[in-house]
């Protein structure tokens, strides 16, 4: 049977960020987090702040594990932090490049969600 190293705690923070800019404006976080390069900039920004969960799984219990959630409240409240001060990091370190490549602001929800792909 077929294993593979699951990263538990990368699902909990790729569906957390998405959360997380739900709450924000369109332009430019939205707009700007969903650019591929910066939406990993900032997973890989906070994955490096917090411990993370592995399991080594077979391929059919894969898609259970992927639903992972962060064991407690505290630990929820301490990746949001994590991610707004990625969110305004990343977007501070590179105002310019994205001044250069966002179109002026939009309306968002007439627009077709790129979100992944």
């Amino acid at each position: 049977m077929f294993k593979t190293v699951v990263n538990l705690t990368q699902q909990a923070v790729i569906s957390e960020i998405e959360n997380v800019l739900d709450t924000y404006p369109c332009h430019p976080y939205q707009k700007a987090f969903a650019i591929p390069d910066l939406r990993q900039e900032l997973i890989a920004y906070v994955l490096n702040r917090i411990p993370c969960v592995y399991s080594v799984v077979d391929n059919e219990r894969k898609a259970i594990l992927l639903n992972y959630q962060l064991p407690s409240a505290q630990q929820q409240i301490q990746l949001e932090n994590l991610i707004h001060q990625g969110i305004y990091a990343i977007l501070q370190e590179k105002s310019d490049w994205v001044n250069r490549h966002l179109p002026e602001a939009t309306q968002c929800s007439v627009e077709p969600s790129h979100w992944f792909g």
